[in-house]
């Protein structure tokens, strides 16, 4: 009896140790916030919102893909702050890969964007962080009005060239039948702006707009919920 006691123990305790018990083996995906090429037609403060709406999409849509694993954002605003980037939000391909061993990530996202007078453009690189090389550049341009069609269309070439597999599809289909509004898009990123700045009072008022000017809109919802402390 006490053989076969010390057997389950030891199976246990190997199982324990394994690399893979109990481990997340889906590849890692952090995104950084956005750079602002040069725009012009909106509030500056829009734009600078922008920064954080966009990759705070962005994880939203790559996130419904159960084959990955997507780092939250508040880690990676987390991370910046320590790692004394969060000023300027700039960060170079080694330095992408290094906060990307420290949150766990194999890919890490790097983007800008560009508005001019309501024509919109988006530019991701792929960085690997195992190595510090990009990997790829994909694009997506188009109106500012279909901006929230425009960040789930870079959502889906980032996945192909990170070679997860699409999306099922009957969830792939419910996934591109969402679409947020522009205006409920920019109170978001407002939102997260202010909240990225400590100011939750302003980051609660700009998700209770986001939620207003579209109702199911569930990533305000919950931010709200957050900063509500609920």
């Amino acid at each position: 009896m006490r053989r076969r006691l010390f057997l389950v123990f030891s199976l246990a305790a190997v199982a324990a140790l394994s690399p893979l018990a109990g481990q997340d083996t889906r590849p890692g995906i952090a995104v950084l916030p956005f750079e602002n090429g040069g725009s012009y037609g909106q509030d500056k403060e829009n734009f600078e919102a922008l920064q954080k709406g966009i990759p705070g999409m962005l994880i939203s849509e790559l996130a419904q893909n159960p084959a990955a694993r997507v780092v939250d954002r508040d880690n990676i605003v987390s991370m910046l702050g320590e790692q004394d980037l969060a000023r300027d939000g700039r960060v170079d391909a080694a330095t992408a890969a290094r906060i990307g061993k420290l949150v766990g990530a194999r890919y890490m996202i790097m983007g800008s964007f560009v508005d001019l007078y309501g024509r919109f453009r988006m530019d991701a690189r792929i960085v690997s962080v195992e190595t510090g090389e990009i990997l790829k550049v994909v694009k997506n341009d188009g109106k500012r009005e279909d901006l929230f069609k425009l960040i789930q269309g870079l959502a889906e070439k980032l996945m192909t060239e990170t070679k997860l597999p699409p999306l099922p599809a009957e969830l792939g289909a419910a996934v591109r039948q969402r679409n947020v509004p522009t205006e409920a898009l920019t109170y978001y990123s407002r939102a997260l702006l202010y909240q990225d700045r400590g100011d939750k009072d302003k980051a609660a008022e700009f998700f209770k707009k986001a939620v207003d000017a579209f109702p199911s809109y569930s990533e305000a919802q919950e931010g709200l919920r957050k900063i509500q402390g609920g």
